[in-house]
């Protein structure tokens, strides 16, 4: 065991089980190539958590970075900044007309909590409508808006609701719908019975909020039923594209393949690689 491995084990706790046991630990990483101590290369197939887009080490990233450095390191929020509002209107370019504003977190959870807390100021309601196989991120509201069994520790969360979005892959009604294909309305019946009941509750739904994958396995549809659900109920539409955004799907963000206007998008991993903690929506 190398000193690397041995200290990962002694100070550090790992997310994941195997990893606990025994962690791979990194020395290094160029391209699309990582290095152990031990000298063995491993090919990263999974851009780490989705995110290395442009790879490790980038030339030009890492000049850029040293150039910030020398300059200025950090700066508050409340305080303008020429780099910052650069990357602003560098990212509303890329995105589709109507969009003209970015507010820039730290983290993909960070900005789908602040999607959340925009909804609701907006709206003036409480409640957020999410999918059951879904996940928006590890922090109060957007693990509380994430489907799987990781929101379960934090289920005091408040106004959180969720369906259960099309899987067409194992459903045999739903792939006959997807040939047959399915009318928008008819494409979000389990949002539809979820708005309808929440309306009957004490408040109103304020954001539906949807993780934008491009997902083969969702019937054609689907997309504008919610939207058109959002329309109907007057509900802010947020679409979490932090996977999926920055040209993971062939265009910058997933949803203008489905010609889908959202009201609020966030995005994290492709827009910095992981270079820089610079997300947001």
């Amino acid at each position: 065991m190398t000193y690397a491995n041995w200290i990962a084990l002694m100070y550090f706790t790992h997310g994941r089980c195997r990893a606990i046991l025994n962690p791979l630990v990194i020395a290094g990483a160029k391209g699309c190539e990582l290095w152990d101590y031990e000298g063995k290369t491993y090919l990263d197939f999974s851009s780490q958590l989705v995110n290395v887009n442009i790879g490790y080490q980038h030339p030009r990233v890492l000049a850029a970075m040293k150039a910030q450095l020398e300059e200025l390191v950090t700066i508050a929020p409340a305080t303008a900044n020429l780099a910052r509002g650069e990357a602003a209107k560098r990212i509303v370019e890329l995105a589709p007309e109507g969009f003209s504003k970015v507010f820039f977190t730290n983290a993909g959870a960070d900005a789908n909590e602040n999607a959340i807390r925009m909804a609701r100021l907006y709206t003036g309601r409480d409640k957020v409508l999410s999918a059951y196989r879904s996940y928006h991120g590890n922090t109060g509201s957007a693990i509380a808006a994430t489907g799987d069994w990781r929101r379960v520790p934090n289920e005091y969360s408040r106004g959180h609701v969720h369906f259960f979005n099309p899987y067409l892959y194992p459903q045999r009604i739903q792939c006959h719908q997807r040939r047959g294909g399915v009318p928008a309305r008819a494409g979000a019946p389990a949002q539809n019975d979820r708005v309808r009941r929440s309306r009957r509750d004490c408040r109103d739904p304020a954001g539906v909020y949807s993780g934008h994958r491009r997902d083969p396995r969702t019937a054609d549809g689907y997309m504008q039923g919610v939207r058109a659900l959002a329309d109907e109920f007057g509900i802010v539409l947020i679409l979490d594209e932090v996977m999926s955004g920055f040209g993971r799907t062939g265009s910058w963000f997933a949803f203008e393949q489905d010609g889908l206007w959202p009201d609020l998008v966030t995005f994290a991993k492709g827009v910095n690689a992981g270079y820089v903690p610079a997300v947001g929506c």
